[in-house]
């Protein structure tokens, strides 16, 4: 890395930048968070951000930065970043997100990101800058994490379903809408855990290279904070063009099948956070959205919409990073 070589005002202008993706992340993801919520009317939308989003910020006390490790030493060689490559790597990201926001498309922050990184890199360094394990293993968990999901969120679904056989339907939903307040703040700390973490490793990535910090030492504590805090403040101000795609476009969900669905990707979630797995809240809670809809048949998921929504997981790596490499080229006149 170039270390001192990074003026401050860039640093400063950089980090900022990050921030915003950061708030745009929680902007783009907050339908992952409250779209049960909202579509089986347990609490109104404006009420469903903030509970989202202080449950999101509550994830700072509670994780460790093993997902930010991931991202920050584990996807593209350290020694090759530069306020170019983060800079290629964020405005990649940044764009992406607004193009699928646009269009209420639930697609991944996340892997928009990871994206971002993927095509900086490869036009500074070719092949040799990329760790492929890492980047192999984060590509992986496009299609692990909406499976478990799927999995968690369909047993959950069966579990309910047998214990509430003998309930009355309106007995079963007055229970459930306080379960679902539970779930869908336990899925809120692993958004917040696991995807302002990653934003979390890139300005780590640049403090490095700017020679500000070194590698053995933590992260500092105003980055955590205020990457917890951005995405928390995005949250709030919501995604509502994506809140009906996932709410119910999928499958038509009730306070019990809502309350299965949050729970089914908050243990994902938690899993791949205590695991320094980077993966897609979105992707996540796709997949245990459809699991608890298959659990009444087949025919009861849109698989039509599923389909489409997969063809915008599939396509958001490859799309980001061609974005993030013309960024790049830019980043070298501008900066």
């Amino acid at each position: 890395m170039d270390n001192l070589q990074i003026s401050l005002w860039v640093v400063a202008t950089l980090v900022t930048v990050a921030l915003l993706f950061d708030f745009m992340n929680g902007f783009h993801d907050a339908a992952n968070s409250i779209a049960t919520i909202v579509s089986t009317r347990v609490l109104k939308p404006h009420q469903a951000v903030i509970w989202a989003a202080a449950f999101n910020f509550l994830a700072y006390f509670l994780f460790q930065l093993k997902v930010a490790s991931t991202i920050g030493k584990g996807t593209i060689d350290p020694s090759i970043v530069d306020h170019y490559v983060v800079f290629g790597a964020l405005i990649g990201a940044i764009v992406w997100n607004v193009i699928t926001w646009y269009y209420g498309i639930p697609s991944s922050s996340s892997h928009a990101l990871v994206g971002g990184l993927v095509g900086a890199a490869l036009a500074k360094s070719g092949i040799d800058g990329l760790i492929t394990a890492g980047v192999l293993k984060i590509i992986a968990f496009i299609f692990v994490a909406p499976f478990l999901g799927f999995v968690i969120g369909g047993a959950l679904m069966v579990i309910v379903s047998w214990i509430c056989r003998k309930m009355a339907p309106r007995k079963v939903d007055k229970y459930f809408r306080r379960f679902q307040l539970l779930s869908a703040a336990a899925y809120s700390l692993g958004h917040g855990g696991n995807d302002a973490q990653k934003t979390v490793g890139i300005i780590w990535m640049l403090l490095i290279a700017a020679g500000i910090s070194h590698t053995t030492d933590p992260v500092p504590g105003w980055v955590v904070l205020s990457c917890y805090t951005a995405m928390g403040l995005g949250t709030m101000f919501g995604g509502w063009r994506i809140v009906k795609t996932m709410g119910n476009r999928i499958t038509k969900l009730n306070q019990a099948r809502g309350f299965c669905a949050n729970s089914g990707g908050a243990v994902t979630l938690f899993l791949a956070t205590a695991f320094g797995i980077p993966v897609s809240t979105t992707h996540t809670i796709t997949g245990a959205i459809a699991g608890v809809g298959s659990t009444r048949g087949a025919r009861r998921v849109r698989w039509g919409v599923a389909r489409g929504i997969v063809w915008a997981w599939v396509l958001t790596i490859p799309c980001s990073a061609a974005m993030s490499a013309i960024a790049w080229y830019f980043g070298t006149l501008i900066l």
